[in-house]
């Protein structure tokens, strides 16, 4: 399987690269990004400039990239596996006109392990209807975006079974808390990579359903994973979901 990598010079652009290696099957074809120090056979800094043959693109970088990588998977007519965050409302509306063209992979976090968290949410505010929901995410200092993609995922997940749930960004002021509100807490600090604690309580008792991330490599390997899964698909938009069930 040949990658074609965006955001190749990152942080995660690393983990990725060290992922492929070590998988046996996977290979970088050629890196694209534009903080890249120069040209180079292993990595370019802008899509013109790629021509490299893959099978899928795996993306790692920022938000701001979304519509020149979009035209450039279109028209490549390449799968996309895209792990970026933070997308504005026209960003995703790029996405999903997209995905009508290619097979789009989209997840606000590659951990298998988060999959596996919001399908226990989905479970258990099944069996407790009338608790209250508190959602905590805690990352390291230099994350940007608050709350984070995979707490507001976990948000969208409560709201598949309580549609009437209402997003509350912490807590501050007067008021009493309503039974609809479902508040977000987040942390920055230190070099945290990713904690998602879902609380769920009643006057009786409480559950606390939560991820850690202990490496980044996590979020590489089920890119991949995301990558072997959009080989052969029909254009469409898959997630995490889709590939818990494949």
């Amino acid at each position: 399987m040949k990658l074609i990598l965006v955001g190749y010079e990152g942080h995660m652009g690393r983990e990725v690269r060290e992922a492929a290696a070590r998988s046996g099957d996977a290979e970088i074809a050629q890196g694209i990004d534009p903080l890249a120090p120069s040209d180079s056979a292993a990595c370019v800094r802008n899509f013109a400039d790629c021509g490299a043959a893959a099978d899928v693109i795996v993306d790692f970088s920022h938000h701001s990239l979304t519509a020149p990588l979009l035209a450039f998977a279109r028209e490549r007519k390449l799968p996309l596996v895209l792990a970026t965050t933070g997308q504005t409302e026209e960003e995703k509306a790029l996405i999903r006109e997209a995905a009508k063209e290619i097979p789009l992979f989209l997840a606000a976090n590659y951990s298998l392990g988060i999959a596996v968290l919001r399908d226990l949410v989905r479970r258990a505010l099944a069996l407790y209807p009338d608790a209250e929901v508190e959602i905590v995410e805690e990352h390291h200092d230099r994350k940007m975006d608050a709350p984070s993609g995979t707490a507001l995922a976990l948000f969208d997940t409560v709201r598949e079974v309580r549609p009437e749930a209402r997003k509350v960004a912490g807590r501050s002021g007067m008021g009493r808390r309503e039974k609809e509100d479902v508040g977000i807490h987040a942390i920055r600090m230190g070099n945290t990579v990713g904690m998602h604690a879902v609380i769920i309580g009643t006057q009786t008792e409480s559950l606390t359903l939560r991820h850690q991330a202990w490496s980044r490599g996590v979020f590489a390997d089920g890119s991949l994973k995301a990558a072997r899964f959009l080989m052969g698909k029909a254009p469409g938009l898959y997630d995490m979901k889709d590939l818990l069930e494949a």
